[in-house]
C-alpha cells in the first residue's frame, strides 16, 4: 500500500489519455462534423431525382452499384428500373456521374470522411475531369 499514490496517479494519467481524442474533438468542432457533399448537377430536364432514395444511397450506394456491374457485365442486363419507376440505364459514367459529375466534392468528401482508401469504380472507369 505504499504505492498508491503512484497508482492513482497512473490511472488519472492513463484516463486522460485514453479520452484526450473525445475531448480533442470536442474542443475543435469537429465532433459533430458530417460532410456536407456539394451536387452540381448538369442541366438534364427530368432528372431531378436519384436511381434510389437518399438514404438508401447514402448507406448502401456501393451495394447496388456492385449489384449493376455483375447484372451488366454476367448477364448483359442494362436497365434499372427504380422505386418510382424511372427506367435507367445501369452506368456509372453515363448515369450516376452525370448529376454527381463533381467527385472532388461529393464522392471524395464522404469517402474521405468514413475513411473508405479503395474505391474501386476507378480501376475500371476513367475517373471524371473536374470542371471548374
Amino acid at each position: 500500500m505504499y504505492d498508491t499514490g503512484k497508482i492513482i496517479l497512473g490511472i488519472l494519467i492513463f484516463l486522460v489519455l485514453a479520452t484526450s481524442p473525445f475531448w480533442y474533438s470536442k474542443a475543435t468542432g469537429q465532433a459533430d462534423y458530417l460532410p456536407d457533399p456539394v451536387i452540381l448537377t448538369k442541366d438534364m430536364p427530368g432528372k431531378d431525382v436519384c436511381v434510389m432514395p437518399t438514404d438508401y444511397m447514402r448507406s448502401s450506394h456501393m451495394d447496388l452499384l456492385n449489384d449493376w456491374r455483375n447484372s451488366v457485365v454476367r448477364d448483359g442486363e442494362r436497365k434499372f428500373v427504380s422505386p418510382n419507376g424511372h427506367e435507367y440505364k445501369k452506368s456509372l459514367s453515363n448515369t450516376c456521374m452525370n448529376c454527381h459529375s463533381n467527385k472532388a466534392e461529393f464522392c471524395d468528401k464522404c469517402h474521405n470522411y468514413m475513411a473508405v482508401d479503395d474505391q474501386t469504380c476507378w480501376s475500371c472507369h476513367v475517373e471524371p475531369k473536374e470542371e471548374l
